[in-house]
């Protein structure tokens, strides 16, 4: 019979041992040479950014542009009081360019007496609602009517 001087599992136990020492080392160099190293110069590249767009800028100070108008004027909203036709106060709302066109509709549609004034955009008070629900409650049932015999059933 053999003799042995070194048991399997003490052999097991050193083999682990230089395994983990060999991966420790391992993990220590990578750590040294890749935090401790200095970096790389970059070398500075020159970057132009020229424009591929060329503006005209003589269009403005041709005698095209100089006459050109604007396709339409934005109509405002105007409120008004009038007496119409009937002899009756009437207020509402109108939309005209201006309080000069406003007064002349108003006079074409045959109110007299006009008081025009602009209503600015937006509202006074901005925690209003716009629209508010109003619930109406149905109409009261009415009874059964009972219907009338003639006197010659009864």
């Amino acid at each position: 019979m053999a003799v042995v001087f070194i048991s399997p599992k003490k052999r097991q136990k050193m083999f682990f041992v230089v395994i983990t020492l060999i991966f420790l080392s391992f993990l220590i160099i990578s750590f040294l040479g890749v935090f401790l190293s200095e970096p790389k110069k970059a070398e500075p590249t020159l970057v132009l950014n020229q424009s591929k767009i060329n503006i005209d800028m003589t269009v403005f100070t041709s005698e095209k542009f100089k006459n050109l108008e604007s396709s339409f004027k934005m109509d405002w909203q105007y409120s008004y009081k009038a007496i119409s036709r009937s002899n009756k106060a009437q207020e509402g709302f109108v939309s005209a360019t201006s309080e000069e066109e406003a007064t002349k509709a108003l006079q074409e549609m045959g109110f007299s007496q006009i008081v025009v004034t602009k209503v600015e955009p937006g509202r006074d008070n901005p925690f209003v609602r716009y629209y508010s629900v109003i619930v109406v409650p149905p109409p009261a049932p009415t009874p059964p009517e009972t219907p009338v015999l003639p006197e010659a059933e009864q």
